[in-house]
């Protein structure tokens, strides 16, 4: 194993009785949230996510200050609240919008306060302040004195506060926080302060471990590590706080040292690795790293980390261009992670639950995960190394979209995007499982994305560049990303470019009993587990055929798990897994036979089919079978000015066709699909009753799965009336077609 895990509970031991010592338990108690995971009651408040906390770079000693810390609100302009308790108490580090953080409110400026102890055995060292990520901009006090200010939602920081402290007893500790969520043009990913449809409560304040190190003054800053499978070799700098000092390295393969190298801090350092086991989510093989900083010939500094002997690439092969693991080529197939908790909103409620999502995502047979506009605690990218998981990293978005309200948006804050986006590269570039680095999301806050590319590129060249996930595109990066719903598509291909499809799916069932509220949506409805399966089934063969007829190398299905009101998860928002995971993983892999089609009432995709119409209003009850439609015109579809029949040019269209179903089981009423091809807003209506509705054109014919209101409509052995109003939403090509069938699942 690449870390020492006993080294880590014998770490742990030490720091959380310290902790309890220095900061007791008061007042905290776990607010009540709309959905909590099983794991929030477990949450201990006198040691709450007590692992070490930075894997790639382990110390021995080290204080863990994550705990119940005194806190209040505040005001622009507030005195430094030094040497006198706050108001209130909460537990540090989940977001003060969190239920575990005891606090469950948003403010927009508050304030933190503990005070520690310095244990004596670090007598004569320098001690370090870590913060794993701090929403949004923050100053740290100690003992009255700012030790400095930071700005940035997602990276960690550091400060030397040694000459701060003030001999024995208890130091204190002050940490002023500003977050303007949605007002400020900063990175923020999903958060707003009016949680809406695909955006969620904010996670304001410390939402990462807090911790103290000691290191002598020669010591390891951080480590830089490029493997290189070609070669055979690992590249290795220790970035140190004397370029002078030596390094020494050993390299661990299952416990055993196999490889020696030596060099100087600062430089780059070419280690042999013989034979590589390659790192892959199939074989997710981690070596080890013991590192040892000398000054004079004295040990100064002892870090382990650990590193994946791994390449990504593309490649054309075959006139298609691909991706590649190892040199050989692999169909990336993973799910949206947007890393939201009901407890603990960006914090996991502890380190089972944290592993549990990566856990799962294998389960379901996954080999990818894209993490949407997030950058994760460096635990998550830790198990996704070891459990075997590939990330396409993005880069949590500025201006996201605002909202109900339609508030203007503010400019966004170029100079912060970019110094987030440097930082978020240089802090996680060691990490084997990221292969990709995302730029932009959907056009949210997108600028000068040519130049960010290439700032990105140049920063990591080991690594595929996506300028925009389903966004504006400008010719730049690796990837050509195209987002469908619900099915998976793919854009025109682009010469030098991977075809992915960054979003497909949201297929939506409702959970009673794990759900945020007793509303929720998503892009398609399913009225059942066994839907839920057949439909994801389509899907992913879908997704197979795209990748055999149109060069598809990645896609990305929306979503692992509910998120507040959207319910489009493979999981409830409290992890609850909707279908079986194994059921899922035989989807994922292509297992599963595609379904069949039974056809009930054509389309007009092989034969023209007759339809009354009319582009005028009709009375309000033009959907139901008493309505008289003798003074309708007929038609055969499909109605409109391209892929046409019967012309329609008008901005509205109203169809009405009568048909006989024949004889239907319970069963083939609970698969009835919709057969559509349409270019605007259409809905449809089976014997008055709404069946169906989707806003998104369709380039070919699609199989729709219908509401639940089909099954008590549709009138077997007898005459039904289906209605269509088709609402044509712009652009240069309108068209409507419709059809009834029946599938039967593979599976």
């Amino acid at each position: 194993m690449p870390i020492d895990l006993p080294r880590f509970t014998r770490c742990l031991y030490v720091c959380t009785v310290s902790l309890v010592m220095s900061a007791p338990c008061h007042a905290w108690s776990l607010k009540q949230a709309p959905l909590l995971t099983r794991w929030a009651a477990t949450v201990n408040p006198h040691a709450p996510l007590p692992e070490y906390p930075r894997p790639q770079m382990v110390r021995t000693d080290w204080l863990n200050l994550n705990g119940v810390w005194q806190f209040q609100s505040g005001a622009e302009g507030d005195a430094l609240p030094t040497g006198r308790a706050l108001s209130g108490d909460i537990l540090v580090p989940f977001p003060v919008e969190s239920a575990l953080s005891g606090v469950m409110q948003h403010f927009d400026r508050i304030w933190y306060r503990r005070t520690f102890n310095v244990p004596t055995a670090w007598k004569g060292r320098r001690v370090l302040l870590n913060f794993g990520a701090v929403d949004y901009e923050s100053e740290v006090f100690i003992n009255g004195k700012s030790a400095g200010a930071h700005r940035g939602g997602y990276d960690p920081f550091q400060y030397d506060i040694t000459s701060f402290l003030t001999g024995s007893g208890p130091q204190e500790i002050i940490v002023r926080v500003f977050n303007p969520v949605q007002q400020g043009g900063q990175p923020r990913g999903k958060q707003t302060t009016t949680p809406h449809g695909i955006m969620y409560t904010p996670s304001t304040g410390i939402w990462q471990t807090v911790w103290l190190e000691p290191v002598e003054p020669v010591s390891i800053r951080d480590l830089k590590i490029v493997p290189d499978i070609d070669s055979g070799r690992l590249l290795l700098t220790v970035n140190a706080t004397d370029p002078l000092a030596k390094v020494n390295v050993q390299v661990i393969d299952s416990g055993t040292a196999v490889q020696a190298a030596a060099g100087n801090a600062n430089t780059e350092i070419s280690i042999p690795v013989a034979n590589a086991r390659l790192w892959s989510p199939e074989s997710p093989f981690l070596y080890g790293l013991n590192i040892a900083l000398e000054k004079n010939g004295i040990v100064t500094d002892r870090v382990s980390s650990y590193f994946g002997m791994r390449k990504i690439e593309k490649a054309e092969i075959g006139g298609v261009e691909r991706i590649l693991l190892n040199h050989k080529p692999v169909l990336a197939f993973g799910p949206l992670d947007q890393g939201f908790w009901p407890d603990g909103i960006y914090t996991a409620p502890c380190e089972e639950a944290l592993k549990y999502d990566i856990q799962q995502m294998k389960a379901f047979g996954f080999n990818m995960v894209r993490k949407h506009i997030k950058v994760e605690p460096a635990r998550w990218y830790y198990w996704t190394d070891r459990l075997g998981l590939m990330v396409w990293q993005d880069m949590p978005s500025a201006n996201s979209y605002l909202g109900p309200m339609k508030q203007a948006a503010p400019p966004v804050d170029q100079p912060e995007f970019e110094g987030e986006l440097r930082r978020m590269v240089q802090t996680h570039w060691n990490v084997p499982s990221i292969v990709l680095w995302t730029v932009f999301n959907e056009g949210q806050g997108q600028f000068d994305t040519p130049q960010l590319v290439d700032m990105v590129k140049k920063l990591d060249p080991t690594r595929l560049v996506n300028q925009a996930s389903g966004g504006r595109y400008f010719d730049a990066g690796d990837i050509n990303d195209f987002h469908s719903y619900p099915e998976p598509d793919v854009r025109e291909p682009v010469s030098g470019e991977v075809q992915v499809c960054g979003e497909f799916g949201g297929i939506s069932y409702f959970v009673n009993g794990h759900t945020w509220s007793d509303k929720g949506h998503g892009y398609i409805t399913v009225n059942s587990p066994e839907q839920l399966l057949d439909l994801y089934a389509d899907y992913a063969d879908q997704v197979k055929t795209l990748a055999d007829t149109k060069g598809l190398c990645g896609a990305v299905y929306t979503q692992l798990t509910d998120v507040e009101k959207e319910i489009n998860g493979l999981m409830t928002y409290d992890r609850i897994p909707k279908v079986d995971p194994a059921q899922i993983a035989r989807a994922t892999h292509f297992e599963i036979p595609p379904p069949t089609y039974e056809t009930i009432l054509p389309s007009s995709e092989s034969a023209p089919q007759s339809w009354k119409y009319t582009t005028t209003p009709p009375a309000g009850n033009w959907n139901t079978p008493q309505y008289d439609d003798s003074a309708w015109s007929s038609g055969q579809a499909p109605f409109g000015n391209v892929h046409s029949r019967t012309p329609w040019q008008t901005k509205e269209i109203w169809l009405r066709r009568q048909f006989k179903a024949g004889p239907l089981t319970p069963q083939q009423i609970a698969h009835l699909v919709l057969s559509d091809f349409q270019a605007g807003n259409v809905q449809a209506y089976l014997n008055g009753l709404p069946i169906y509705s989707h806003a998104h054109a369709t380039p070919d014919y699609r199989y729709r799965a219908i509401g639940p209101e089909s099954g008590k409509a549709i009138i077997p052995d007898g005459t039904n009336l289906i209605a269509v109003h088709c609402l044509h939403q712009g652009g240069k090509e309108q068209y409507v077609d419709e059809g009834l069938s029946v599938r039967t699942p593979g599976h």
